[in-house]
This record gives C-alpha cells, structure tokens and sequence, in this order.
C-alpha cells in the first residue's frame, strides 16, 4: 500500500510542476529588458504556455509590440477564408528599418545574375523568413513566436543588438490562422485545472476535421507551388518580393519523438538542389546543436524526413537560391501528455522552438556573407547551365479553356517566372502551337532550376521512399499541352518580352441578343458555376448528349458533347429581355463565349428541340462528413464547389445521415473514408 501512495504522491507532484508557470528565461536567453516593451504575459493575461493563446490574441499582442516597439513595423499580407489577418513583422534595428526599401532592392539584385557581380555584401544584411505553425494543431512554434518577438523588440543584450544590425527579420507569426484558433479552442475548451497527461483524454483527440488544416481542410504546408489559397498566395507574394536567405519552418510530430532540424535524408534531396545548399542547411545545424545542447533537449537530424517537393515550406527555398530549414518537435498536442520521454509539458515544446530560432538567428549573423555569396552563385550558375542546356525553352497550349489556361500562366507568374508569347504559329515534336492560345518560358532566366522542376517529370530516383510528394509536374496537373523547345528556327518566332500577369478572360455573346435559344460549350474550367446561375435563376437548361452544328454569327459552330442550351421561349419563366440580361452578366463573370441563335435547326447533328437534350436539374449536393471521412478530400470538394463555382452545399455528419431526411438532395457525394456509421444495421 505504501509503494502506490509514493507513485500517486510522485504522479501528482510532477504533474504540478509540469504545469507551474515558467519565468520568461525558461524560454530564452539571457538578456535586459527594456521596461516600456509589453511582455506577452502583460498584454495577454498569462503566460505563455500557460493556455494556448488564439490567434486574436496573438494580433492582439503583436499590434501593441508594434505601437511601442521601433525595431518591429507590422504589414498584412493577406486574409483567410474566415477573414482573420496574416501579418509580417519585419524586424531589425532602427537604422536599417529607415532604409528597409533600400535593403530589399539591394538584396534582390543578388538574384539577378547580370547585376549581382557588383554587389557589394560587406555590409549588406541578411534576410530571414522565420515562419511558424502551418499545421494549426501543431501550436507550440506560433506561441514561440511571441516570446521569440519580444525578445528582439525590447532585448537590450549585445547578442540581440547584433542580431538587429545584421539580419532584416521577415516575421511570420502563424502560417495557418483558422486551424491555429481551431485547435486552441478545444485544446483550452478541454483543459482541466489538474491536468490529465493521459493520452486518452479529451483534450488530446481532436473532433474532425481537427486543426491541421485550414478553413478548407487543405493542407497549406503542399500548397506553397501550387498557391491554390489566399494564405499561400500572400506569403509566396512577400517571399518572391525579398528572396530571403534562410527560411524557417516550425512543425510538431508525433509525442513519442524528441526534435528534428534538417538536414533531412541525404538520398531524398531533390537533384536539382545544389550541394552547396546542404552544406549549408548542415552547417547552420551547428548553431542548434550548440543551443539545445546548452539546455538539455534531446534532438536528432538526417533522419526521417525529405528535401524533395519543392511545394513545401522548407524546400520551396531550396529552388529559390536560399536554404529551407525544418523544425519538427514532438507534439504535447494540448498541456502535458505523457510520452515515452517521460511527461512533456506544452512549455517545453515551445521553449525548444524559442531556442532554435534564435539560433537560426545566430547562423544567420555567423554566416551573413557565406549565405549571400550563395544566393549570388545560385543564380549565376543558373544561367550558366541553361545556356548548356539542349533545350531553349517550353511552349504550352489550351485552345478551348482559357480561364485553366490564365491561371496557369499566371501561377508561373507567382513564381517569378519570365513568360513570353508568340509572333507566329510553331511546330514542336508534330503538335503546332498557335499563336493566340500559346505561351513559351525561355529556360536563360534566373529562376531555371524552379522551371525545370515544374515541367520535367523524373522518372528515376536515387531513394524510392518519400515522406509524401514525389512528382509535381506542373502542366500535367493543369492538363495543358507543352513541349520542349530546342530548334533554334523556332526561337526567332517568339517575343522576347515578358508579359504582364493575365486578365480573367472576357466573355462575350456572339450574335448579341436572340428570341431563340443560347449555345455554349463546356469547355470551361467556369462552366459549371455557370449553369448552376442559370439554374438558380429559375431558367430551363438542357445539355447535348449528341454533336451538332449551328449557324452562328461567326459563321457554322461545332458544338460537342455536353454544350449547353437556353431555350429563350419554350414556358421560360423570363421573357427574352431579361433571359438576355442573364446570359450577359453570365459570359461575363466566367470569361465564357455564349452564342446566339435564331434557329432550332442544325445543318448537322441534333436539332435543338431534339429529345438528345436533356433537361438539367439544380444540384441540391449533400456531402457527408465527419469521423471516418477523409477530410483533405471533402474539404477539396467543399472548396471547389463554394470557391470556384459558387454552389452551396450541405455538410452532413456521417452520424446524422440514417435519421435524416434526404428528400430534398439530388446528389450525395462521399468521398474516401469508412462509412460504417451510415450502413444499415
């Protein structure tokens, strides 16, 4: 009896130092304070990781560091679906905030091979991205990021003086808004004043769709290529605007581990990333040993994880000459979770994150001119290779959908990548490439290798295993049509300037106004939200299961399999005038060309009133959620049908769905998942 009293007694007294407020030098360094520079713990009412603060209370904070703090200016970048601001601090010293615009057109001529060779980077800072919690329910990088901030914005230490003087800091507080503030609500909804470190508690076993992911249930950490979201557009935006040298990326993983920093696998890195890039990611791990060794944390490296899809956070800068730093800590995933480790307090994982981006911070000073001497040889050597490449450049194409066309163009564009059009028709490889629809990337630009990894499919690899993606070959996602360029005639038919992003295509009714009926084809990426308009309009739409040709006035038209038809008479509800003001503001809203015609027959193929149209109904659309259901795939659809077609839907957890009545839907879709809880008994 007396053995489990000293167990329970030693139980309840490490779960009440675990869970003891920690002093701010816990966390960081050592260092002075300036006194009218608000701690977080005077402005948010506790101390961090005390409670998992929420993103407003992270704006909060950072609003009042900014008001009383000249090393810190606060900009927006962007906002989420659930409207919550993305903010950058850029911190550094007062001097070089006086000349912040100075600094970045300086810097960025490093990545411009016929100017960096007279740079001069004796004096020149470096920039670093530090970027936190992209994973919302991976919370303890974004409340290190407070007490990181807070040091920089009122340290009055030599080491922090330093810091400022020779690094402009692109402060990323928190990737992932709505997940953040979805996972702090339950984690702290959930918390008990005597806290369970029992992994079967509530507090750690999430609802779905839980906090990983954004508004959408999108994984924003596979999102920094392809910038389908506002989050991901917004930071790649500033990125590309300074080309940082260093960018961090703090993550958690499972509770059972310690802490990773890169490099990661060596078999894994992606071929075209330099080794000069892993010579320095290795030597930049230097600084984090040094520093958690000094405060006793565990941590392991070149294990587990890749450097290869350049679509993630810290390897996207890898094929932006500048070098992407992973950090995982092992996750509490609430306030104290016993792990194989022993008990892991929700401070601790946040004082690890606090430690290593401040020794990011201290690699950054060491190694200022190594870095940027790198950056400046990455892109030099760019040109150098292209010009040794074989080919010149790719040519791409799509005839029919010019809104899949426009925003694949301009997600290259994104990128910083140099698009250029065409003066005349060309011929690669036996498909012709005309002129009106097609675009060509020249491969003589600085960013070569980034193009090179988005049109080159690979086919071999040194390691066949991979922490997730392994091919990201851009057009073929797009489904557009490209070729490699390399017969030089053809070069002499392009222009040599680059284009401007590309305007939202127009649309247009051919033949004006009509007593009869419109025609369009599906061939549109917009399509669909136009029809679901006209259907909500109350309009009568019917679709071609058969080819047919109509006169039109621009002479015959083709129109294939699943045209779409608007009966202008035939019992519409509208009269033709108002039919016509519909179809008007519809071409226009989805760039879509609509043709007018005064005639049901067709000189070949079906006729208009033919019963081979068939009447379209409104999609009342169910689409079920919930436990078992795959989340990235029903927040995939949920986004495409509300974001890009403007088509409500209803989410119906699985758990309802044998009670409730269904009547009303017309289409049920269920993507992946188990669906035993909807299976009759």
């Amino acid at each position: 009896m007396r053995n489990y009293f000293v167990v329970f007694f030693f139980l309840l007294t490490s779960v009440s130092l675990f869970s003891q407020k920690h002093p701010i030098d816990y966390f960081l360094p050592p260092c002075e304070y300036n006194p009218n520079i608000p701690t977080p713990e005077s402005v948010l009412g506790f101390q961090v990781g005390e409670w998992h603060t929420s993103h407003d209370q992270l704006i909060m904070y950072y609003r009042e560091l900014a008001k009383s703090s000249p090393r810190i200016v606060l900009k927006e970048y962007a906002r989420t679906y659930e409207n919550r601001p993305l903010y950058h601090l850029f911190i550094t010293s007062e001097k070089n905030q006086a000349r912040l615009e100075g600094i970045r057109k300086e810097h960025l001529k490093l990545s411009q091979p016929d100017q960096s060779a007279a740079v001069d980077i004796s004096k020149m800072p470096t920039i670093v991205y530090q970027g936190f919690t992209i994973h919302g329910n991976e919370p303890s990088g974004a409340n290190a990021a407070l007490l990181v901030a807070y040091h920089l914005a009122a340290g009055q230490c030599e080491e922090v003086q330093d810091i400022l003087d020779h690094v402009v800091i692109l402060f990323d507080p928190v990737f992932n808004p709505d997940g953040f503030h979805r996972f702090s609500t339950w984690a702290n909804s959930h918390k008990s004043k005597n806290m369970s470190a029992d992994s079967n508690d509530r507090e750690y076993n999430e609802p779905f769709p839980r906090g990983r992911t954004n508004h959408y249930w999108f994984d924003l950490n596979r999102d920094w290529l392809l910038l389908q979201h506002p989050e991901s557009r917004g930071r790649v935006a500033r990125f590309q605007e300074w080309k940082p040298n260093i960018l961090t990326d703090h993550h958690e993983m499972g509770t059972n581990e310690t802490f990773f920093f890169m490099p990661g696998v060596q078999t894994r890195i992606h071929p075209l990333t330099p080794k000069k890039n892993q010579e320095l990611t290795a030597k930049i791990g230097t600084f984090h040993v040094k520093a958690l060794d000094q405060i006793g944390s565990l941590y392991y490296t070149e294990e587990d994880y890749d450097d290869y899809y350049y679509g993630k956070g810290s390897t996207y800068p890898d094929a932006n000459g500048s070098v992407g730093i992973l950090f995982e800590q092992a996750s509490s995933r609430g306030h104290l979770r016993a792990t194989s480790n022993g008990l892991m307090s929700f401070p601790f994982t946040i004082r690890n994150q606090a430690t290593t981006a401040m020794s990011t911070l201290r690699a950054a000073v060491a190694m200022r001119e190594e870095l940027l001497d790198y950056q400046r040889e990455f892109y030099q050597t760019a040109i150098q290779e292209a010009r040794k490449d074989s080919r010149k450049g790719f040519v791409f194409s799509e005839s029919k959908d010019k809104s899949r066309l426009t925003n694949f163009v301009n997600l290259l564009q994104k990128h910083d990548i140099q698009i250029n059009t065409l003066q005349q028709d060309i011929s690669v490889n036996g498909k012709r490439f005309k002129k009106e629809n097609s675009f060509y990337v020249p491969l003589v630009q600085p960013q070569y290798r980034l193009i090179k990894s988005v049109f080159d499919p690979i086919f071999k690899f040194d390691d066949s295993l991979f922490y997730d993606v392994s091919a990201f070959t851009l057009p073929m996602a797009y489904n557009i049509d490209y070729q490699a360029v390399t017969n030089k005639s053809n070069i002499s038919k392009i222009r040599h300037k680059a284009i401007s992003p590309l305007a939202k295509p127009e649309g247009k009714v051919v033949g004006g106004r009509s007593e009869y009926a419109y025609l369009f084809e599906w061939d549109d990426y917009y399509t669909p939200n136009a029809v679901y308009e006209l259907l909500d309009k109350n309009l009568i739409v019917k679709v071609a299961t058969k080819p047919l040709t109509m006169p039109t006035a621009e002479g015959k038209k083709q129109f294939n399999y699943g045209a779409i038809q608007i009966p202008v008479g035939n019992n519409q509800r509208k009269n033709a005038n108002e039919i016509f003001s519909i179809i008007q503001h519809i071409a226009k809203k989805n760039g879509l060309t609509i043709y007018g015609v005064n005639t049901g027959f067709s000189p070949s193929g079906i006729d208009l009133g033919s019963g081979d149209f068939k009447h379209l109904k409104k999609p009342e659309v169910l689409l079920l959620v919930g436990e078992g259901v795959r989340s990235y795939d029903a927040g995939e659809v949920w986004h495409l049908l509300d974001q890009r077609y403007d088509m409500p839907i209803t989410k119906m957890d699985v758990s309802r769905f044998r009670r409730a009545d269904l009547s009303r839907y017309n289409c049920i879709v269920m993507v992946d998942g188990n669906y035993d809880a909807i299976a009759p008994q």
